[in-house]
């Protein structure tokens, strides 16, 4: 044990620099992230907090020794090594694995800095808590450990039952109502609040399919009028808060239902909580990691954190990660946010560019020169090439110029010239840490994204679509008499204001749906694949961006789980739970829905139902099909099963019934009719 401790003090002493360093970068760089703690953990110690969900203790459960385990065995069969984790807290607090690397510690520190900085600013992450400063989710899982570990080891309580209660609720855990602040779900919204989210939404550039899928009109106006009882029209999607308020016990004694115990309305309370604290997280994945990936890639690479002898190491393992196949949230996220960085530098430049005499948006591609504009458009030199021995050349831009930290840059030509000792805090060392004598004005320019080599033709792959709604909304008449005026006024730093304002108020589904555009799906070589019948195997579908963003959106919609709510909680008169399964053109698993309905059962203490949607094959039309080699058309029938504790029963679901819950104008099924043709 000392032998430990010993070693993980020697690697956090080795990194009091990196750390103090990486989170002064990310200030400059416009980050505003948390304050965060990092903690030296062993192996087995990463994979027990990768386990408990990145925090040091939870409740006692066999999810957890499950997700032990699979860890472990990722690591020891080579399938993936976990670098770090870092959980939403204030201060966050990230875990760092010992035996990494100081160049794989560096990026991880990097990494965890802008996931800091997102926990603290997107708007969903806000909506746990009144005082989103103050998430303190530690101490509440702590809180809620202790307590359900109270109710294990209390001899009135046997423990076996508080472990089922534990399984059912867990099945429930997504069934809540994400789209709503953990303290007013549940409950019914005042006017002001639905005017508010209106106007929230009417500025993220939402399609009117996810507008009809997510936030339709008829959502909004439901919310102010939204009873504390569910009806067909109206359902409650918070499922967990429902059956605490209504849910009840059987009692094989009595062989009725009976209340819940005060211990199990109370396990209730804290795992629906925990449900909400993590929402945040299911909902943003791709942005998150994304945005993590982009900064840390910017820092690492760009700004040269990573020493020279740490590089080669760094962007090994930063490439195995963005290639990871599948659907890679690392990948994905930071390919979008390039791309909003770079079509928002794009405009920005655009838009000086039609301010030109001469220049319009009919003939822009052929009167602007762009291998000039890229020319141009470099940084300034001292700027760009800042070492210790080119410091005057940042003097000679001026006292007053923006992009330059005069204080850092006096400090720095008095640490090269010996006048500041090495150990003291004033010292710069411009040759390691060349971002200190700059602002984020400079650090802007200097990292401008349409210079970068793989960006080069950007500018002028710009639609003339684009450059007509351009001029539609310049609405002064300040021209330029030149390309070289006009280039002077770029805002530099346009892409990342722009990227810090949808890292605010977006969610997965949100982001993808206003930034996954046509020539973000051609230039990532994105596609569609799915299982086919007739061939019995997975075949690519579509390349078409309609389809891949359809499917990407299918993925991400409700953590990209079937979404669930309260239809009746007196059906048929019986005082049976009525649930509806709001199909959007994919199939439940019925095997695993049964299951989830056993458990609702232990929650409910009555019969339970499920209204749902199924696609039926005629194996004739299979077998031509086959033949054919195309997809066979499915016929979909509404379907009810009930599960009354002992046995289940699948009934024909009334054609009214039906109507509600089916898939409308909104279905993910994106395969092409003719995808074989």
């Amino acid at each position: 044990m000392r032998d430990k401790r010993v070693e993980a003090r020697r690697v956090a002493a080795s990194l009091e620099e990196p750390v103090r360093e990486a989170g002064a970068l990310a200030r400059k760089l416009g980050l505003e992230p948390y304050p965060v703690n990092y903690w030296i953990v062993d192996h087995d110690e990463m994979n027990q907090l990768i386990a408990y969900g990145g925090f040091q203790r939870r409740y006692p459960h066999w999810r957890w020794g499950m997700g032990y385990d699979r860890q472990q065995k990722t690591d020891q069969f080579g399938m993936g090594k976990a670098f770090e984790i870092v959980n939403n807290d204030n201060p966050s607090h990230a875990f760092l694995q010992e035996s990494n690397s100081l160049a794989d510690q560096k990026a991880v520190i990097t990494h965890v800095e802008a996931h800091a900085d997102f926990f603290a600013n997107n708007e969903w992450f806000g909506m746990f808590v009144e005082d989103a400063a103050s998430p303190d989710a530690a101490a509440m899982l702590e809180r809620h450990a202790e307590a359900i570990a109270n109710y294990m080891e209390d001899p009135e309580i046997d423990r076996g039952e508080v472990e089922a209660f534990i399984d059912a609720v867990l099945c429930l855990e997504d069934t809540i109502d994400q789209h709503r602040p953990f303290s007013e779900a549940g409950s019914p919204r005042g006017s002001d609040e639905v005017e508010d989210i209106r106007e929230k939404l009417s500025g993220m550039n939402i399609s009117e399919d996810v507008r009809r899928q997510v936030f339709d009109e008829a959502w909004l106006e439901r919310q102010e009028t939204e009873s504390a009882e569910p009806t067909l029209e109206e359902p409650r999607k918070d499922v967990l808060a429902f059956l605490r308020e209504h849910g009840m016990r059987y009692d094989e004694e009595t062989e009725r239902a009976e209340e819940m115990e005060p211990w199990q309305k109370d396990v209730l309370d804290m795992l629906r909580e925990e449900a909400y604290y993590f929402a945040a997280q299911k909902m943003t994945k791709v942005m998150n990691e994304g945005w993590a990936a982009y900064w840390e890639s910017l820092m690492m690479g760009d700004e040269r954190f990573a020493g020279t002898d740490e590089f080669v190491t760094y962007a090994d393992h930063q490439s195995r990660v963005l290639g990871s196949p599948g659907l890679n949230p690392y990948s994905l996220g930071m390919d979008l946010w390039e791309y909003v960085e770079n079509s928002t530098n794009r405009r920005e430049v655009a838009d000086k560019l039609l301010r030109v005499e001469g220049i319009t948006w009919r003939n822009f591609h052929d009167a602007v020169d762009f291998d000039a504009v890229e020319a141009l458009l470099k940084p300034h030199p001292a700027i760009d090439g800042v070492t210790a021995a080119t410091l005057e050349d940042l003097l000679e831009l001026g006292p007053d110029d923006p992009r330059v930290d005069h204080d850092a840059l006096e400090r720095a030509i008095a640490s090269r010239d010996g006048e500041v000792d090495p150990e003291d805090e004033d010292y710069v060392d411009a040759d390691r840490y060349p971002w200190k004598v700059l602002t984020y004005e400079g650090l802007a320019e200097r990292h401008f994204s349409l210079n970068k080599r793989q960006n080069r033709g950007f500018l002028r792959r710009v639609r003339r679509s684009e450059l007509e709604r351009l001029t539609r909304y310049m609405f002064d008449d300040e021209k330029y008499a030149s390309v070289e005026a006009a280039l002077e006024d770029v805002d530099y730093g346009a892409g990342w204001d722009r990227m810090r304002e949808i890292r605010e108020s977006h969610n997965d589904v949100t982001f993808l749906d206003a930034f996954l555009t046509e020539e973000f799906v051609t230039e990532n070589h994105y596609f569609t694949y799915e299982y086919t019948r007739a061939s019995g195997d997975f075949r690519v579908t579509s390349s078409q961006y309609e389809d891949v963003k359809k499917k990407l959106l299918l993925q991400f919609t409700n953590f990209g789980k079937p979404s669930v709510a309260v239809y009746d909680d007196n059906f048929d008169n019986r005082g049976e739970l009525l649930l509806g399964h709001q199909y959007n053109g994919v199939m439940l698993d019925l095997k695993q829905a049964r299951g989830v309905l056993e458990r609702t059962y232990d929650l409910w203490g009555r019969p339970v139902n499920l209204m749902t949607i199924v696609k039926e094959y005629d194996e004739h039309d299979l077998e031509i099909a086959r033949r054919r080699n195309r997809e066979p058309e499915p016929t979909e029938a509404g379907k009810r099963v009930r599960y009354d504790g002992e046995s289940f029963e699948v009934h024909e679901l009334d054609a009214d019934l039906e109507e509600l819950i089916a898939a409308t104008d909104v279905d993910y099924d994106t395969k092409p009719e003719d995808w074989l043709a």
